[in-house]
């Protein structure tokens, strides 16, 4: 009798052990990295980065954020560096004297150059500066320039505040946006040219926001609509 009774206990620690054995061995559930993952975002730029003139959240950066959630993409309200009548002078020195000094982020975008054409400064020196700038957001970018996205310029020749100057605006903007392509396309950062959608301006009031100036909250659609796969992309990579 207490030789069955010790089988019993011997028989049940082992079914006990082999248990706990395929407990501690189960595969965890598969995740899903992308949608559980919280993406940080920094955004640099002038009163196009900001949304001058439209609700801060149908701004490009906000409306870039809200359609990469229907892919199942989480980012974090974006840091926004930008204020309106920034030229890229006035933007390094504002990073220079910022709190984000040191910090990374998942991406950055850049969109940066038209005061300086509109108050008529020098195309060498802007070269000069958006150099710095592609660097820079390439540091805060984790040192890694496919996370960076260029923003070309708009041109607002073709807006009411224009008032008939296209034919000197549009070139000038176009010289600028020859500059910041080559120097994105020299750094191996992203381009995303949204200066042709900025020109449908001519015969679509809709896309002008009602300072007639700035790009509309349909406008800045447009352009998230070519940014958005070009993010989309490189931040499932990230994941992988």
């Amino acid at each position: 009798m207490k030789l069955y009774s010790s089988l019993i206990i011997i028989v049940g620690i082992i079914a006990f052990t082999l248990q706990s054995f395929r407990c501690s061995h189960t595969m965890p559930a598969h995740t899903d990295k992308t949608s559980k993952h919280m993406y940080s975002y920094l955004a640099l730029g002038d009163s196009y980065t900001i949304g001058e003139a439209v609700p801060a959240d149908k701004s490009f950066p906000y409306q870039l954020n809200d359609s990469l959630k229907t892919v199942s993409i989480s980012v974090n309200d974006p840091k926004i560096i930008a204020v309106t009548g920034w030229t890229t002078q006035n933007l390094i020195n504002a990073i220079a004297s910022s709190n984000i000094r040191g910090n990374k982020y998942d991406f950055v975008t850049l969109l940066i150059g038209v005061n300086d054409q509109y108050q008529g400064l020098s195309q060498t020196n802007y070269r000069t500066n958006f150099i710095q700038l592609l660097n820079t957001s390439i540091t805060f970018a984790k040192g890694d320039a496919t996370r960076v996205f260029v923003i070309s310029i708009p041109d607002y020749g073709v807006t009411p505040f224009a008032n008939g100057r296209e034919n000197t605006i549009g070139p000038e903007i176009d010289q600028f946006n020859a500059i910041n392509k080559e120097e994105s396309d020299r750094a191996g950062v992203n381009y995303c040219n949204i200066t042709p959608i900025s020109k449908e301006a001519a015969t679509n009031p809709s896309l002008i926001a009602p300072d007639g100036l700035h790009p509309s909250a349909k406008m800045y659609a447009l352009w998230v609509q070519q940014l958005k796969p070009m993010v989309e992309a490189r931040l499932k990579k990230i994941t992988r």
